[in-house]
């Protein structure tokens, strides 16, 4: 962490940042000025996003792009009816290891990630999405 002299620098170099990654972004996804400011202002509030849209709109690779641009890792859950809690969150598995001992291990699903994207998540059952919402 960047430790600033006063408010005011740290003010611009927040806009620095801002600019070199709008512009990074810009190079992939073309002509969407707006939802990529608002994007990149929530993340910087640490905030959600809510992407509306018809399909073909470069939603899916916008939230793509910022990851790779930022580093960060990308997960995508395309809900459906039949979409499980433990499709989300993941499960304990029982592994048999190399000296042929057995033991519970925890497969962590997609949820565990940095940036999350939850594609049509009306399409699931009340269940899953309370677990998402829990997650």
């Amino acid at each position: 962490m960047t430790n600033y002299t006063s408010d005011v620098d740290g003010a611009k170099a927040l806009v620095e940042k801002y600019e070199t990654l709008r512009k990074e972004i810009g190079k992939v996804i073309v002509g969407q000025h707006d939802i990529i400011h608002d994007t990149i202002l929530s993340i910087f509030c640490q905030g959600h996003v809510l992407l509306v849209g018809v399909p073909g709109l470069a939603k899916t690779l916008l939230v793509n792009t910022i990851g790779k641009a930022l580093g960060l890792s990308f997960s995508r859950i395309q809900f459906t009816p039949d979409l499980m809690p433990s499709d989300i969150l993941g499960s304990h598995i029982l592994e048999t290891g190399p000296d042929g001992n057995r033991a519970m291990v925890f497969k962590p699903g997609p949820v565990f990630c940095n940036l999350l994207l939850a594609d049509e998540i009306n399409r699931a059952s009340p269940k899953t999405q309370s677990a998402l919402l829990e997650a």
